[in-house]
């Protein structure tokens, strides 16, 4: 009963069409496939003889000779169809005889598709190997479908076809991402001891994940430094040679460089966006290292002069007696060493773009009377000179000193300051935006690997908590300097731990409650949440384990989780 209910499943489900008779010519079975391709009714023709119904073929034969025919051609209703014709033998005796056929059309078709088929899978088997690289593929069961050469050397696995992928490749996840369907770029992946770095990519047809292609990027952390470091010795020359050529300076930083997502780091940018949209002066204030210059090329840029020049001049840098040749220029021999034609000044060289002005506190008054005639006359005369030149310079200038402060004790003249004063932005000290240091540690991380050619997976949590609590007196630029310290302290560990940190740091690791305006109450109560969330974390969310460490009872814990609205995300 079994075999019979298993041959009325397969004839019903196989893609051709089928015709069985009996030892006398009478049709037995009729599937649908057969009906469509012959255009004939089971319902009008089992137990009929098949000669009725199909007057010219060649099934009969088959009775009286008992041999198989395969590959044979008929025509029926102006339609060619190819048939297999075999005999049904039971302890040597003929039982019937069965066809099996498909419209010739459909048969070409589907043979030149196995064809198509079989030739892109030894086009790609050929590319995969040729290039040396190592790919895998595998099917929507996790079943290894293809590997490169190269790969199967790698692992030292000849035959892996067919088998289970875990089986095969260690730690791999490409069985997770035939789960998930999300692309895995840049992971870390240990083989043999190897750490190297994978990427794995769903395969997908018509919105279903069929399969995933996994390929090793780079056998090994040194394959990648390697390449970062031919990457970084081009970025230099390509820097050197734009350096060499460009006569005109360009602004490097936008307002996406800008790091930070905290409500004061977000109300800067919008006002100096605003600023960009002006071509008004801009004076920007704030501590030495929170990014005043970032924001004088992110204004620039944003800017109407985009296009033209942006010229910088830290003004507490050059020596008093050589600033107003650098700022104005000079003729030739005005001075005792001046160059011959003399040499255009700052100022000149950023008409019709803007002028940065680092440490504008610094400059000298005699010189602050030269720069409010610029702004005033929009001219300008050389050193030794005497043809006044038209110039159309927006300034931008920075100081972390306090300028009406400096006004007041008669150190900077009033009537620059108003000039320069026309928007003010105020940047904000790194301790008053420490939400942002997280983001903030792992963008400089970035910068500054790359900049030594160093890999860098990234910053512990309990590092992060380190820098969060400290106060940074010297703002971003400290954090950079910190950064790139621990990142030269790495050993074979790739993530930033707390002992790659300078000693005043890890001291403030424990978080400091006592703040400013902050009653005992709300200090006790910060330190109890803390205490109580800490514990519930080491426990993995383990009540009772929890109420016991605590030496609270597991109701008064569960009133404390309501209280401080604690949640385990």
């Amino acid at each position: 009963m079994i075999i019979e209910e298993s041959l009325k499943l397969i004839v019903k489900n196989i893609s051709e069409g089928v015709i069985t008779i009996d030892n006398k010519g009478n049709i037995v079975i009729i599937n649908k496939i057969a009906e469509d391709l012959l255009c004939i009714s089971a319902k009008d023709c089992i137990g009929k003889s098949l000669k009725e119904v199909i007057p010219k073929t060649h099934l009969l034969k088959i009775l009286k000779t008992k041999k198989n025919e395969s590959n044979e051609r008929f025509f029926l209703n102006g339609r060619e169809f190819i048939t297999n014709r075999i005999p049904i033998m039971l302890n040597n005796v003929e039982e019937g005889a069965i066809a099996i056929f498909q419209d010739i059309n459909i048969y070409k078709k589907m043979k030149n598709e196995m064809s198509d088929d079989k030739l892109n899978v030894d086009i790609l088997n050929t590319v995969i190997n040729t290039i040396n690289e190592c790919v895998v593929v595998i099917n929507e069961k996790g079943i290894i479908t293809m590997m490169s050469k190269a790969y199967k050397e790698f692992l030292n696995c000849s035959n892996p076809e067919g088998k289970q992928v875990i089986d095969v490749i260690e730690n791999t996840r490409l069985h997770k991402v035939l789960e998930t369907g999300i692309m895995e770029v840049g992971d870390l992946q240990e083989i043999s001891g190897n750490k190297m770095v994978s990427m794995r990519m769903p395969i997908k047809k018509d919105g279903k994940i069929v399969g995933v292609i996994g390929k090793v990027m780079f056998k090994s952390i040194g394959d990648l430094h390697s390449l970062n470091k031919k990457l970084n010795n081009l970025e230099k020359e390509v820097e050197f040679y734009k350096n060499v050529f460009n006569t005109e300076k360009v602004a490097k930083y936008s307002f996406e460089d800008i790091v930070g997502s905290s409500p004061i780091v977000k109300k800067v940018k919008g006002l100096a966006k605003k600023a960009g949209n002006t071509n008004s002066n801009v004076l920007i204030v704030g501590e030495s290292g929170t990014g005043k210059e970032l924001y004088a090329h992110a204004i620039h840029n944003s800017s109407k002069r985009v296009l033209g020049p942006f010229v910088e001049i830290n003004c507490a840098a050059i020596p008093q007696e050589l600033l107003e040749a650098e700022l104005f220029g000079y003729e030739e021999g005005a001075f005792t060493g001046a160059k011959k034609g003399g040499k255009k000044g700052k100022f000149e060289i950023a008409n019709g773009g803007t002028i940065f002005l680092d440490e504008i506190g610094d400059m000298p008054m005699n010189m602050q009377v030269k720069i409010l005639r610029v702004i005033q006359e929009k001219e300008i005369e050389r050193v030794g000179g005497n043809v006044v030149e038209q110039v159309d310079v927006r300034i931008i200038a920075a100081t972390n000193k306090n300028l009406e402060e400096a006004v007041r004790d008669g150190k900077f003249r009033a009537d620059l300051y108003y000039r320069l004063n026309v928007i003010k932005i105020s940047l904000p000290a790194l301790r008053e935006r420490k939400e942002d240091i997280p983001q903030l540690a792992n963008a400089l991380r970035i910068k500054v690997s790359n900049r030594l050619g160093m890999y860098v997976e990234g910053i512990s949590k309990e590092a992060i908590e380190c820098l969060a609590n400290y106060n940074w007196p010297g703002n971003i630029r400290e954090l950079e300097n910190v950064i790139e310290r621990a990142i030269n302290l790495l050993d074979s560990d790739l993530v930033i731990q707390p002992e790659h940190l300078p000693e005043r740091l890890r001291k403030n690791k424990f978080k400091s409650y006592i703040k400013e305006n902050k009653y005992l109450k709300d200090i006790i109560e910060s330190v109890e949440k803390d205490v109580i969330l800490e514990c519930l974390n080491k426990t993995k969310w383990n009540k009772n384990k929890t109420s016991q460490l605590l030496g609270i009872s597991r109701a008064g814990l569960y009133k404390k989780i309501e209280e401080y609205k604690l949640s385990n995300v």
